[in-house]
């Protein structure tokens, strides 16, 4: 490792199209999760700097905090610097015998935590992805975003499921299946006109940061764990929505696609409380009367982004209209290639 060269990487934010909520445990375990996403170009990113003074430094420039302190094998937990400490403690403790690494890590993303993109997960893959560089890792997709997994969920105890690091690892337009600790990603081929039919009808609308993400993860996962009919039924309805959804856009039944979308969105919405809000229902109920065919929260719930599908000749009159909230309205293109790391002499 030379203390003159230093390391970047990026990952792919991803898109909660169908069956979000059936890759988070017991549920993806006791019935296996079915989910349907893809890479967005918004990207989360990491550099990681070689250090000759023996300190560990941890910047999340976004957020603009900041710790400096003497290297050593374990990190003490740091508020709002959570993610580059546990991805650090972990690289050290399993990658290089235990012996601490004198780094500078800093990091930034196109999404708040919360938004309901995934970012918080991305970001662990973007960090693992530039340790990988930086000692030269051998790790493939699948095992960057298992790690990744582990870090966030295991080492950190944050409440979520697995979709977004295999999003965020693999990138593209995935069909993944979830059973226990076993994963299966399948890449979809689309054509280019499918492809640029399903750019042309999104529409963002960024509502603000959901503060409500964990609380739901927590409420759907001890209705799991009771029982509770009507949340499981919810979820078996979204995971068989990640299932047509596939098969209307391998199809290019744009019709279908939209209906999925609908009906997914119902559904989600008993999976537990505060999925949706008085705030969520009447920006939905606008976009529809301004033109939109269906829409959906990205995500746990409770805020963050929410997507539109719009027959693109109507798009502009439902941008206008989502432009009336406070709020921000994006466009976006998918991402074919999942995490990248490269080295800067």
């Amino acid at each position: 490792m030379s203390q003159f060269s230093l390391v970047r990487a990026r990952a792919p934010l991803r898109l909660g199209l169908a069956g979000g909520g059936t890759d988070v445990s017991p549920y993806s375990d006791d019935f296996g999760g079915l989910v349907l996403n893809v890479t967005i170009d918004k990207f989360a990113y990491a550099t990681i700097a070689p250090r000759d003074d023996g300190r560990v430094e941890l910047i999340a420039a976004d957020s603009k905090r900041r710790w400096t302190g003497q290297c050593s094998p374990v990190l003490q937990r740091v508020d709002g610097l959570d993610l580059h400490v546990g991805v650090y403690n972990r690289i050290v403790k399993d990658f290089n015998q235990g012996q601490p690494i004198p780094v500078s890590i800093t990091t930034h993303s196109e999404a708040p935590p919360g938004s309901g993109l995934g970012s918080s997960s991305t970001m662990v893959v973007a960090l693992v992805h530039a340790f990988c560089e930086l000692l030269s890792l051998p790790l493939g997709e699948y095992e960057i975003a298992h790690l990744a997994y582990q870090i966030e969920r295991v080492d950190l105890d944050m409440a979520g499921g697995k979709q977004d690091q295999y999003a965020a690892a693999f990138g593209g337009l995935n069909f993944m299946e979830f059973y226990g600790d076993r994963v299966i990603v399948n890449p979809l081929r689309i054509k280019a006109n499918i492809k640029a039919e399903l750019e042309s009808s999104l529409v963002l609308f960024y509502t603000g940061v959901s503060r409500e993400s964990a609380k739901i993860i927590a409420q759907q996962t001890a209705h799991v764990k009771s029982g509770e009919q009507k949340s499981l039924n919810a979820l078996h309805a979204v995971k068989e929505e990640a299932v047509r959804m596939k098969e209307a856009i391998l199809k290019a039944d744009f019709d279908g696609f939209a209906d999925s979308m609908r009906t997914g969105w119902a559904s989600k919405k008993k999976m537990a409380d505060s999925i949706s809000n008085a705030f969520i229902d009447e920006i939905y109920d606008a976009a529809i009367a301004a033109g939109a065919l269906a829409g959906k929260v990205s995500g746990a719930g409770g805020g963050g982004f929410m997507m539109f599908f719009v027959d693109p000749a109507r798009r502009p009159d439902v941008m206008r209209t989502l432009a009336e909230f406070s709020g921000q309205v994006f466009t976006c293109n998918f991402t074919e290639s999942g995490a990248q790391s490269w080295r800067m002499a």
